[in-house]
């Protein structure tokens, strides 16, 4: 029987997001989307 691979460096794990760099754009954009929510949310209910 042969020992699993060993995983790289940049591998996350993640089905979706297979590299840092892409981890890191995602979160990113949804802090952005989320400042940008609720500035315009704080504009139409203020």
């Amino acid at each position: 029987m042969t020992p699993a691979p060993e995983p790289e460096d940049n591998d996350t794990g993640l089905p979706g997001l297979r590299s840092w760099r892409g981890v890191y754009l995602f979160v990113l954009g949804c802090f952005a989307t989320y400042v940008a929510a609720l500035a315009i949310f704080g504009r139409y209910f203020a």
